[in-house]
């Protein structure tokens, strides 16, 4: 019978990122821990036909993630990278789930269930499901990752209070070591149209979402270009039928110097 760990031995699938300056960064592979994550049999069916499109293994190898890490998902929705992080860092590693409370009090409760399922399920004992006010992030140990997907914008939308978010990315560099990294995953908007569209669309600027980022301190050391999709206008909101599931988004890697 396999374990949650034995998946570790599915094998290699190659991919490839590129550099802030647009140069190509070849040879990058996905390892076989990350692989063996992604395959796990145990995951929601609906999660895994979610994968086609959201090459959880491209960002996850991109990222750098190995066993034993500390990493934080924020906003994890219904778990979906918060189920491969917890194999990929393993039983000696660990995977906190922060679900801010502005979510829990107005987002439809299907939204999370996912992540609530998995704080009451035995075989994920590496992973810590935390609820708390997106101003009071703050973990109990240093971290090695922040990781957020597809929910950067919604922290400029009314539900979330507008969040802080100057105060959040520097409470994001204050969990993280020296040398630490915070992924960001989301959908990007029209180019100059900053912070526009984040509550209409889904959307935000990419360009917007660095200068925050950076201004906490951080260092935007690469992105990926795996999840972009020149089709994509923009103009429709991420719900939208024609381009759910197909939107244009950005990757970016934020590093905490050392």
């Amino acid at each position: 019978m396999f374990t949650r760990w034995s998946w570790y031995l599915i094998g290699l699938v190659a991919l490839s990122a590129h550099s802030v300056d647009g140069s190509a960064v070849t040879g990058v592979e996905i390892p076989a821990d990350v692989a063996a994550a992604v395959a796990d049999p145990r995951r929601p069916a609906e999660q895994i036909k979610l994968d086609a499109t959201r090459k959880p293994g491209v960002a996850i190898a991109f990222a750098g993630l190995r066993s034993g890490d500390r990493v934080v998902d924020f906003m994890p929705g219904n778990g979906y990278f918060t189920r491969i992080l917890s194999d990929v860092v393993g039983p000696t590693g660990h995977v906190y789930a922060f679900i801010p409370s502005e979510q829990v009090a107005n987002c439809p409760a299907r939204e999370i269930a996912g992540t609530q399922a998995i704080a009451r399920d035995p075989s994920f004992a590496n992973v810590t499901v935390l609820t708390a006010a997106v101003g009071d992030f703050h973990l109990p140990e240093a971290l090695d990752f922040v990781w957020t997907a597809q929910n950067y914008h919604d922290l400029h939308d009314s539900f979330m209070g507008p969040a802080d978010t100057s105060k959040l990315n520097k409470a994001f560099f204050n969990a993280l070591k020296p040398g630490g990294v915070l992924l960001v995953i989301d959908h990007v908007a029209e180019a100059g149209s900053g912070l526009r569209d984040t509550e209409t669309l889904h959307r935000i600027d990419p360009d917007r979402m660095r200068s925050e980022i950076e201004a906490a301190g951080f260092v935007l050391e690469a992105q990926n270009e795996a999840l972009r999709n020149a089709d994509d206008d923009h103009k429709r909101a991420v719900f939208d039928p024609i381009i759910r599931g197909r939107t244009d988004q950005v990757v970016f890697l934020f590093r905490k110097p050392r």
